[in-house]
This record gives C-alpha cells, structure tokens and sequence, in this order.
C-alpha cells in the first residue's frame, strides 16, 4: 500500500518531518486505511446470539430461587456471553410473560421441565404468541436425554445410594398428557442402563399413577428392601418434599445445578436453533424441538 506524504502548501512553508514526526503520520495513515478495510472488507459483525430464557415453573418454597439461579450461573459459565435469562410460569418472579416483555429481538425458550406436560405444549406457545415483537423459538424440555440420567446418577451418588440399593423410584411431578408419563418412562429406563440395570419405577406427585407410596409398594413386593428415590425436579419445592417423604430409605436431592444438567439446558438451546422461527402458532409448533 502505497502511502501518501503531506505535501507542504503553496501559503506555507513548514519544517520538514523529522524521522519520528513521518514516523507517526504514517502509523497514523495505515490505521485509517485498515479501518476502512474492517469496516467495508473483513471485518463483519456477528450477530447476537439470541437469548436463552430458561423456563422454570416456580415454587413458594424459598429454596426453590436460589436453586434455579444456580443452575443459570452454571450455564453462563460455560458459554460466557450467552444472553441468559429467568422467567417462571407462576408463583415467582420474574413471571416469564415479564421477561419476554422487556426482551428483544431473538429468543429461545428452554423450559427447565421434564416431558411433555401442558405447561411445554400449552402454557410456552401461548407465552410467546403473546410476544409478537420477538422471534421466538421453544426446545425441548430436558427428558428424556442420556444427560438428564447423568445427572439423576450423579444426585444418587452423592446422596449415597451407590452399592447399597436394590431399587430406585424415579419421582417427577406428573401430567395427565400421556406423552409426559412415556417422557419419564424412557427417563427411567435410561437412568437403569447407568445404574446397571437396577430396577427403576417412575412414580408421580400428582396428576398419574403411581404414586411414590405405591411404586414403593410394589418393588418391596417383588423383594427388594433397599429402595432408593432419585428426584426429577429442577429445585426445592411442595413435590419435591412430597415425594422425599414417602422414600423409605435414600432420598437424593433436586438436580438444582449439577454441571450434566447446565450441559443438557444448553444442548436444547442449541438444539432448538436449527428449527423454524417466528411467533405464529404454526411457527411455534415447528419450532418446538421433538425428541
């Protein structure tokens, strides 16, 4: 690249450029040129990644915030500079209708839910056709996934249950959408293929059978008398302490911010960034990620 010298004017007749002065001007020419050069060239600006809004359902239990706050803080730190963000069904704040309000452009709902319930398939879409000023786009929810087992797995070795149980219930909230209970089935039978094959019964808070009593009932029947209960709940909450009650033995604790669980709520950001975008209800359907 070929710089030019200042040339002295007709009107005055100024002392040449000392080796420092010219040395200067022609630093001062060439980043002027290489700005141009990175502005119209190369040099590109990426787009926003669109933010990831983590959907969880909420709770009156004060542990319940906190959980979920630290699974975000997780998340961040494993893709710094993702836009991450809250937003809760009912009974905590931010409500998520609040969140998507003060966003803009790009948004990917993740909800911090387990299957296929009407909260995913109901309550989500019609929060984000309520968001018409967003592109929006829903994931999956996080089961069934092989890393959803892990970190069921995970939560049952801590609390103690490895070696010593012949059984293990898997206690979730429960929905009447039959596509809930199979979700959590097939999360059953994932968590028994990391256990070893140990026998593990899906059990339901609420809204399906069995209940945690029952499923315990049921296994004591067929002889095992160590049974174990793994929880498939984000954090604290009413069910969560329902369901622990009702275990006769080890009761892991809630998935709260085990690292598979941060891992498997970017895995469904990511996920859901390959369907259709758009906030019309034919939009949001295909962009809900099936698993």
């Amino acid at each position: 690249m070929t710089v030019p010298i200042p040339q002295p004017s007709a009107s005055a007749s100024p002392a040449p450029l000392g080796a420092g002065d010219l040395a200067a001007e022609i630093t001062a020419q060439l980043s002027s040129q290489l700005r141009t050069v990175r502005l119209y060239g190369f040099r590109t600006p990426r787009p926003a990644a669109p933010t990831l809004v983590a959907v969880a359902h909420g709770s009156r239990d004060p542990r319940a915030l906190p959980a979920v706050r630290a699974l975000l803080d997780r998340v961040r730190a494993l893709r710094p500079g993702l836009p991450v963000r809250l937003g809760h069904i009912e009974l905590n704040r931010p409500l998520l209708a609040d969140t998507l309000t003060d966003l803009r452009g790009d948004a990917v709902l993740v909800p911090l839910l387990f299957g296929h319930g009407y909260h995913v398939t109901h309550d989500l879409p019609a929060a984000l056709a309520a968001a018409p000023h967003l592109t929006g786009r829903i994931a999956a929810p996080l089961g069934p996934h092989p890393l959803l087992a892990e970190a069921l797995h995970g939560r049952l070795l801590e609390a103690g249950a490895a070696g010593g149980s012949t059984a293990v219930v898997l206690a979730a909230a429960g929905s009447r959408a039959a596509r809930s209970a199979r979700d959590t089935e097939c999360t059953a039978r994932l968590l028994s293929a990391r256990l070893g094959g140990l026998p593990v019964v899906p059990a339901y808070a609420s809204a399906a059978a069995p209940t945690v009593a029952e499923a315990v009932r049921t296994l004591t029947a067929d002889g095992h008398e160590r049974i174990a209960l793994a929880s498939c709940f984000t954090a604290p909450g009413r069910f969560a302490t329902q369901c622990a009650a009702g275990a006769p033995g080890i009761a892991a604790a809630p998935l709260g911010d085990h690292p598979a669980l941060a891992r498997l709520v970017l895995h469904r950001y990511d996920q859901a960034l390959l369907g259709r975008t758009g906030s019309d209800p034919e939009s949001i359907r295909a962009a809900t990620v099936a698993v």
